[in-house]
């Protein structure tokens, strides 16, 4: 039988639940830091004595322990009524980081999937509009067929590793300051350490790779030189579906690397789409400028106005005795993105309409005052007139060094399509909460582009 968990805290495994609380109580505040500041392993066996009585103090885990020690507490393993494994638990005490205790036999913890690696994949939307296929050589580690992810040649067998005896982890030295704070199910420690004060914690052995064990050199598989596994090309094939939203994740199940023990973790792809020259994407919308003629703004067009995103030319006729003022928009229903996972159902493409003027060279053309009599009447001076009325030269500028600049003393300045207004603030504006929350615990709209 186990007794590692009673030995920590100096009780008999027949030990009744108040003799288990009073003998922690006592034990904790015989080693609690606080008191012990010369011990730089006293935080550790302060926390190794609070994981211990979490699962002492637990009817359903302290069976389990009692039944199979820790191995009945390892991965995958749940008690009664669903209780978490012995290894979730002392994650959550101790950060997710390694324990002294050992629930797998080995130096470094089981895990029950392999590492997933995330890879972006850069995509446009054209990609996006009339989907894709892709079909993409990758390099991935797989189990060497030689030794079957042994390492070993033959019958070999791997030695204990001289360096951590065994253990898969070795102890470290490190200078540690200011104020550390650790929790556990029913309590939050925390404690000061000097500025100059040292600290003991543990990393994975360097000599045998965290394993606990090494082979010698004569007896490694020759394949794999004793690593296990061995690099494999392979060629992969990924679907991007019409209407995929921007930073979707497309995952190949089971494509990772694999590692002996473990199932092979994925690989993700996350798309990340190219800006477009002409089209700007709002979920399942699509937005355009497109430039008309003055004679289209006052007469009307129909023309195509927009090719679209599968190549497609889009015809539209305005309506009779319909004037199209600067910046006015229309919607072309269904002429949007496909849905996602619906692709038969389409936004809308929104097209804003902006007008040409004619340039210098048609005017001279012109019959100037025949065009006057057609065109509206000019507009006349105010009235009444100002008392003071100043002369000012005409001179082109560029509204966008205006907006370049700020201005203080008026907050709306430039109310409308100020980039400020959007979302693109200072970020020094931004407040971050959690900063608060953690120190508390630890004591544009699109810009459109021509069509």
């Amino acid at each position: 039988m186990d007794t590692e968990l009673y030995d920590l805290l100096g009780v008999p495994p027949s030990a009744s639940e108040n003799e288990i609380k009073k003998a922690y109580r006592k034990k904790a505040k015989e080693h609690h830091p606080d008191k012990n500041p010369n011990d730089p392993q006293a935080a550790q066996k302060f926390q190794e004595m609070a994981a211990a009585y979490e699962i002492l103090s637990d009817p359903d885990t302290r069976a389990l322990y009692d039944e199979s020690g820790m191995a009945g507490l390892g991965p995958g393993s749940r008690g009664p009524g669903g209780m978490p494994d012995g290894a979730d638990m002392f994650a959550q005490f101790f950060g997710g980081g390694a324990t002294f205790f050992d629930f797998s036999g080995g130096g470094e913890p089981r895990r029950r999937k392999g590492q997933d690696t995330e890879l972006p994949y850069n995509v446009t939307l054209e990609d996006l509009y009339n989907g894709k296929s892709v079909k993409m050589n990758m390099e991935r580690e797989v189990i060497c067929n030689t030794c079957q992810g042994s390492g070993a040649r033959g019958n070999a067998k791997p030695k204990e590793c001289v360096s951590c005896e065994g253990k898969g982890w070795t102890f470290i030295q490190t200078q540690v300051r200011g104020f550390t704070a650790f929790r556990t199910i029913h309590w939050t420690f925390s404690f000061e350490i000097a500025a100059s004060r040292y600290g003991t914690s543990r990393t994975k052995c360097t000599e045998c790779n965290g394993q606990g064990s090494k082979l010698k050199e004569k007896d490694r598989c020759k394949k794999c030189k004793g690593e296990k596994t061995v690099q494999e090309k392979t060629r992969q094939e990924i679907f991007i579906e019409r209407g995929m939203p921007d930073g979707h994740r497309i995952v190949l199940a089971g494509a990772g690397d694999q590692q002996p023990g473990v199932p092979a973790g994925d690989v993700v792809f996350r798309l990340k789409t190219a800006r477009h020259e002409s089209f700007e994407r709002s979920g399942s919308n699509l937005l355009t400028n497109v430039k008309i003629t003055l004679s289209e703004a006052l007469l009307g067009f129909s023309r195509i106005l927009v090719k679209h995103l599968d190549g497609r030319g889009i015809n539209v006729t305005s309506p009779r005795g319909k004037i199209i003022q600067p910046g006015d928009s229309i919607k072309l229903r269904g002429e949007g993105m496909p849905t996602y996972k619906n692709p038969d159902q389409k936004g809308d493409l929104f097209v804003v309409l902006n007008i040409e003027m004619p340039d210098a060279q048609w005017l001279q053309s012109v019959d100037k005052p025949a065009l006057e009599r057609l065109l509206p009447p000019k507009k006349p001076n105010m009235d009444p007139m100002p008392e003071v009325v100043d002369e000012a030269p005409y001179e082109e500028g560029d509204i966008v060094d205006v907006r370049a600049r700020s201005f203080p003393a008026s907050s709306d300045f430039f109310d409308q399509g100020f980039a400020s207004q959007f979302g693109e603030g200072d970020e020094d504006d931004w407040e971050d909460e959690d900063e608060d929350d953690y120190d508390h615990d630890m004591g544009g709209e699109p810009e459109c582009r021509p069509q």
